[in-house]
């Protein structure tokens, strides 16, 4: 590789050529004047928060992703156990022991966002080194071995008697596939998009990182579905059936207060998926995205139109929620929670 090759394929490069790896900020900056025109218009910052009014803040910032699954079917969602801040190891092994838990399991946090701190626990040893780094509430939660990943975005408006998906994401993880040459490390820096996480694999692959990888072999690098961990996000909107819409319109009408949101969930097949036979690890409210844009090659301008449509129907729902008698917000526990988020933060 030639020098004008290697800064081409530089991790700033990379970044730069793809926007699907811009910062949040940076996407999201012109609707930061949008969401100011809305709040004028609702007279509260905080209008989001009627989106959802059975998820705390409607889900945009500061809720706990354990009291959120508690609003779902226990034959839908992945079995999980919260762990309170601060837990002894004992504590959290019993708790894995009670729970029936099988290695490898999930650990995340209560309130968090965007990957952080989500780790596949495999052993003993993985919880005592995430135990000493984790400095607030996390989740205990089942490994599903479910070979589809999904994020499925419904909407509904309460003057409408039903509601749609308005977006598919299909999770591909992030893995190499070995040619009987290179080594593992050399695999990875090939790769653009393992290349912008081999700092962190070089320490998940440490005893192999200099091993060549056998002709034909698959090497998962990450079975997390977060695209901050590499996982490729594709547009699964193809997928969207009349069928489908009325399976998570039922289910998400029988969870209370919800209107607007994404299901990040595992399931075994297509078929499965339709006819609402799933596993659901997380329920997200207004903050999560119709993560569909992010496929590589999305237009930019098409996804910033899906997020200014993003933003108009969580307008339009809050506004007809409060209308219903349900309350913003308020900026005395809007600011509450910011102190929390920073304090827990800041024990990291």
């Amino acid at each position: 590789m030639n020098f004008l090759e290697r800064i081409y394929h530089s991790n700033f490069f990379i970044k730069l050529r793809h926007w699907e790896y811009w910062p949040f900020w940076v996407v999201q900056f012109p609707f930061f004047f949008y969401w100011l025109w809305l709040s004028i218009k609702a007279r509260s910052l905080f209008f989001f928060s009627a989106s959802n009014p059975g998820i705390f803040s409607g889900g945009m910032l500061g809720e706990s992703k354990f009291e959120v699954l508690e609003l779902l079917p226990d034959n839908l969602k992945a079995k999980s156990t919260l762990v309170k801040f601060p837990s002894s190891i004992h504590v959290v092994l019993s708790a894995v022991d009670a729970g029936n838990f099988k290695y490898p399991i999930i650990f995340k946090p209560d309130y968090g966002e965007r990957g952080w701190m989500v780790r596949k626990i495999h052993n003993e040893q993985d919880a005592i080194q995430y135990l000493s780094e984790i400095k607030t509430d996390f989740l205990i939660q089942e490994f599903l071995e479910l070979p589809l990943e999904f994020g499925v975005f419904y909407v509904r408006h309460p003057k409408e008697e039903n509601g749609k998906i308005i977006s598919i994401t299909s999770k591909e993880m992030l893995a190499i596939i070995g040619n009987g040459e290179d080594t593992l490390q050399q695999m990875v820096l090939k790769n653009d998009r393992a290349k912008l996480q081999s700092g962190r694999l070089k320490q998940i692959f440490k005893d192999d990182w200099n091993k060549v990888v056998a002709t034909g072999k698959t090497v998962e690098l990450n079975s997390i579905g977060n695209h901050c961990l590499g996982t490729k996000f594709l547009n699964g909107n193809n997928l969207i059936t009349e069928k489908l819409n009325a399976s998570f319109d039922s289910l998400s009408k029988n969870i209370h207060g919800f209107y607007f949101g994404r299901y990040d969930l595992r399931c075994a097949s297509l078929q499965d998926l339709e006819n609402g036979n799933i596993k659901i690890m997380e329920l997200n409210g207004c903050g999560a995205e119709p993560a569909h844009v992010y496929q590589p090659g999305f237009s930019i301008w098409e996804a910033l139109g899906v997020f200014r449509q993003h933003w108009k129907s969580m307008y339009q729902i809050s506004i007809e929620n409060h209308k219903r008698g349900i309350p913003y917000l308020t900026l005395s526990d809007a600011v509450n929670n910011y102190k929390r988020i920073k304090a827990t933060l800041g024990k990291v």
